[in-house]
């Protein structure tokens, strides 16, 4: 099971969090569903920050009554979605003094078995191009250096250990991230740089939108193949810190 779950949130009056506030947040949100947090390598979890139209002043950043905000919660594995489906956080989320009213609540699910049987299995025409939007700070470590770049090899890599790990179908290595590097090419972008806090430090990543491109000369079924890992990523989200906020993802489009 797969499930991505999002919020809507308000607050009553202007409210101020700390920049790094993700991280907080991120541990109530596990503390209420019985998750563990910490000890995993490849998290189950992926988080949103609070998104929605917020003031910005030296460490802090500020909410607005006038202002609607989301918070999306996806889980990865069986049990930590079923934790995830039977979070309540209703009436209101409160952390770090802040309180925020809760208003609505949707569910996206689906399973590994579900996506890989529709996309893949059943041999639907292949979908050869894919625009996602980067809601949150996008980036990826390679030789110790973070990049904010949306390089399809880094992408297609993150997608793929985490499928790899989580799912019972695995998909492939290095092969096939040679294949869909080759195969895959960014065609249009409109990216901004914006960094994120974590801890006392800062990571740049990218936003914005980035459109895919699968040439008609490529094999239908490696076609299949990105348009599975590209729907997959709107749950496990893109790159590194996906737990603590970054690298949300949503597809756009696909033709």
């Amino acid at each position: 099971m797969l499930i991505r779950s999002t919020w809507a949130l308000k607050v009553a009056e202007p409210t101020s969090l700390p920049r790094s506030y993700s991280l907080g947040l991120v541990k109530l949100l596990h503390q209420h569903s019985g998750i563990e947090m910490g000890s995993e390598q490849i998290p189950a979890t992926a988080c949103s920050s609070l998104l929605g139209s917020v003031g910005a002043s030296g460490d802090f950043v500020t909410f607005y009554p006038e202002s609607l905000y989301q918070l999306s919660l996806c889980g990865l594995r069986e049990d930590v979605s079923k934790a995830i489906a039977f979070l309540n956080l209703s009436p209101t989320l409160e952390f770090l003094g802040a309180r925020f009213e809760v208003m609505e609540r949707t569910d996206e699910t689906t399973s590994y078995e579900e996506l890989y049987t529709a996309l893949v299995v059943n041999e639907p025409e292949p979908i050869r191009r894919f625009e996602l939007q980067f809601f949150t700070p996008t980036a990826f470590t390679q030789n110790r250096l973070y990049v904010p770049l949306p390089l399809p090899a880094l992408m297609f890599r993150s997608w793929l250990e985490r499928w790899n790990h989580f799912a019972p179908v695995y998909l492939g290595g290095d092969e096939l991230i040679g294949y869909l590097s080759e195969a895959v090419a960014v065609t249009r972008h409109n990216i901004q740089t914006r960094s994120f806090q974590v801890h006392q430090g800062r990571i740049t990543g990218f936003i914005g939108t980035v459109t895919l491109q699968v040439p008609q000369r490529f094999d239908p079924l490696l076609a299949n193949v990105a348009n599975l890992l590209v729907s997959y990523a709107q749950f496990c989200g893109t790159g590194m810190k996906t737990r603590l906020g970054m690298g949300q993802t949503k597809m756009e489009n696909k033709e």
